[in-house]
């Protein structure tokens, strides 16, 4: 199941991490004359009118350091496009990636007025988008703890994509320009300032031409048998889970905060009462209190994306269809109940 969970339900993620990164890595090692095709040459843009260097010098790393930090961030990144949709993710990429070549000439000049500096190229790549992405990265994916170094410093989940946004910062002379570009983009479009995001988004119509031609190379089959993954017995099994099930820690991170809300309040879900079928489907004596027939009631529909959701997290089918009956189709009842039991 692992393996299908990387990349399931994210065929954008996928296709911006493998085909960037092939192409970085040819002009690199046999195309080394094509290079300078895909320079962010600010001076040829703004003397020679080269506009075509917006698109080329902004999709494609030259440095294969920057390719391996940005192909990492994207794969941690991908949990917007499972959470969200690949549209509307690919919305936030485009919006991201217009506005911070905006702001990538704006900074260059101010950088220049301001420090005297004088800015001719940039760093190539597909990296002002990918800056970007931390701004909802910090504002949406809770902080979940998984250790402590020396008593004092926590590692929680997101620390290894700071570190890895830390190393690509550093990577360059004048990266810094573009991280700081791609944090004002992602400020914008995330905030909906001057409605940003109803302005630079993909049309219907483009997205469903991609979902017909490129999806089916992208995608990954869904996971067909499906393992139940437990907390794990040691530190280290569960420091592990919590690396490589991002969205899973997530929702229990949203469930402990509805368990102690519900503590505070003083009231505790009786779980023997709203899940009897899974508590009780294989005790025989659970049979002699069955409602007959008649008197159940016809079984809740339930959402094939909340079934998709609880899968993802490792748990089956059968569970996540149970679970989710018996909670009227309310994904944090049901996560909580099959987290515990």
């Amino acid at each position: 199941m692992e393996g299908a969970f990387k990349t399931y339900k994210a065929p954008l993620s996928k296709s911006l991490l493998l085909v960037p990164s092939a192409i970085s890595i040819l002009l690199t090692l046999l195309f080394q004359h094509y290079q300078k095709f895909f320079a962010y040459n600010l001076q040829a843009i703004k003397e020679d009118f080269q506009i075509w260097r917006l698109v080329c010098g902004r999709v494609i790393c030259l440095d294969l350091k920057d390719t391996f930090c940005s192909s990492l961030l994207i794969y941690n990144f991908r949990i917007f496009e499972r959470r969200y949709g690949s549209r509307k993710f690919s919305s936030f990429l485009l919006g991201a990636w217009t506005l911070s070549a905006l702001f990538d000439l704006l900074l260059v000049e101010a950088a220049q007025y301001v420090f005297g500096i004088t800015i001719n190229s940039l760093p190539s790549g597909f990296l002002g988008p990918v800056f970007a992405l931390f701004v909802p990265f910090y504002c949406s994916i809770p902080r979940v703890q998984v250790t402590q170094v020396l008593g004092y410093f926590s590692i929680t989940n997101k620390t290894l994509v700071y570190i890895l946004g830390l190393q690509l910062l550093t990577s360059g002379s004048y990266i810094w320009i573009l991280a700081l570009s791609g944090l004002i983009s992602g400020i914008c479009y995330n905030s909906s300032i001057l409605k940003v995001h109803r302005i630079l988004c993909v049309p219907s119509w483009v997205a469903k031409i991609f979902s017909w031609t490129l999806e089916p190379i992208f995608s990954s089959a869904e996971p067909t048998n499906e393992i139940r993954v437990g907390m794990g017995a040691t530190v280290d099994i569960q420091r592990q889970q919590r690396m490589e099930l991002l969205d899973r820690q997530i929702m229990m991170s949203q469930v402990a905060q509805m368990r102690r809300q519900r503590q505070q309040q003083g009231g505790m879900i009786n779980w023997n009462r709203l899940f009897p079928p899974l508590r009780h489907r294989h005790n025989e004596n659970y049979q002699d209190h069955h409602p007959s027939d008649q008197d159940t009631p016809p079984p809740t529909e339930v959402s094939e994306e909340q079934v998709a959701r609880l899968m993802e997290m490792g748990f089956s089918r059968g569970d996540a269809l149970e679970a989710l009956r018996a909670s009227n189709n309310d994904l944090n009842v049901a996560t909580n109940f099959l987290l515990q039991h």
